[in-house]
């Protein structure tokens, strides 16, 4: 019976949106290989992928197109790895923060694929390439938006890749776009472009406009303005400072048109977008360290309060004997030498040290 009932408790342990999603990716893509297998046309399904000159009469292919794995490979990939990563951010963001993380890192990435495969045809005028000949699937810009949440929250977190290279996390978003750049460049642009735009779109949504709900310590917050999350991280140090620059000319422009959630003019007097601690999240860090460090002096002093009482208490019962023995009117209490046998053995021996100095003593 527990058998049984292991596989129910087991889907009841994952969190809504990922069980939501999961179920979603596996009916979709289902449903695309049993069209494929019905039909010999081209572009078969042009109501559940994106193809830039058909579904633009299908406006919810930009997010349909995002859950279709069309082989059975980049199926299996996805649900080793998305399902699992998506229970984590959900356990800490809660069901509502996920979902709207996973259709940010689906619908924009194929807005902004979309938009480049209309561009490229009007420069080069290549229909049948560049709006009939791509088909963008699969959901690899929701995978690269993982891996910059899990650089956010756990960025020196050793993993094991393929159980041979051990790499730190902080380091799997730009591999994986530098694979899509390659591929690119070599003219698989899809869907491997969407790795780039997946990249770029967490990246600005996790810095800028995700509402954190545990600093109510100064209200709502956005984003993560946190000096290990700047832009320049991800760069080598000698393209510092160009990203610098680019990157704090971009934030004031987005300040000053009002783009970005919860940034003062102060940020922006001070270029807060790069490498300056300030913004409502530090702010929430530094109370709370000053809160942590007031409660540990709380319980550092009310301890040792006790400790030294205790202390006090127990000095004042050794010495209650010798006090009661010389202050009595009636003389010496019989038993009161025995509560001190340390000072009576070593009044014994100061008396045989000076008997054996002066040679006078009674024998």
């Amino acid at each position: 019976m527990a058998l049984l009932s292991s596989p129910q408790h087991l889907l009841a342990s994952v969190p809504l949106t990922t069980r939501i999603f999961t179920g979603s990716t596996i009916a979709l893509s289902i449903f695309y290989y049993v069209l494929q297998w019905n039909s010999t046309a081209p572009n078969f399904a042009p109501y559940l992928t994106l193809i830039p000159g058909i579904s633009i009469f299908y406006p919810w292919t930009l997010l349909t197109a995002g859950l279709v794995e069309t082989t059975v490979i980049e199926l299996a990939f996805t649900l080793l790895f998305v399902p699992m990563s998506l229970s984590y951010l959900e356990r800490l963001w809660g069901a509502v923060e996920t979902a709207k993380f996973i259709v940010v890192n689906t619908v924009i990435p194929n807005i902004m694929s979309f938009g480049v495969s209309w561009l490229a045809f009007i420069v080069f005028q290549n229909a049948d390439l560049f709006l009939y000949g791509v088909e963008y699937h699969g959901n690899m810009a929701l995978q690269t938006g993982i891996l910059v949440a899990f650089t956010q929250l756990i960025p020196e977190h050793q993993v094991q890749v393929f159980g041979i290279v051990k790499v730190r996390v902080k380091r799997l978003p730009m591999a994986y776009v530098t694979l899509s750049t390659v591929l690119v460049l070599l003219g698989f642009q899809s869907p491997w472009i969407a790795i780039q735009w997946g990249w770029l779109v967490s990246y600005v949504y996790l810095r800028f406009y995700k509402k954190n709900k545990g600093d109510s310590i100064v209200g709502e917050s956005y984003g993560d303005r946190s000096e290990t999350f700047a832009f320049v991280s991800w760069f080598p140090p000698f393209l510092h400072p160009l990203m610098s620059i680019v990157g704090n000319l971009v934030f004031t422009l987005a300040s000053r048109l009002h783009l970005l959630p919860g940034v003062t003019p102060s940020d922006i007097e001070s270029a807060g977008y790069s490498q300056v601690p300030g913004g409502p999240r530090a702010e929430a860090e530094r109370r709370r360290a000053l809160a942590l460090k007031a409660l540990d002096q709380r319980i550092a002093s009310t301890a040792a309060p006790a400790v030294g009482s205790r202390i006090v208490s127990n000095n004042a019962a050794d010495e209650a004997p010798s006090r009661t023995s010389s202050d009595s009117p009636a003389g010496p209490v019989p038993d009161a030498g025995k509560s001190r046998p340390l000072e009576r053995r070593k009044s014994v021996g100061e008396m045989d040290i000076a008997s054996s100095g002066d040679g006078k003593g009674s024998p």
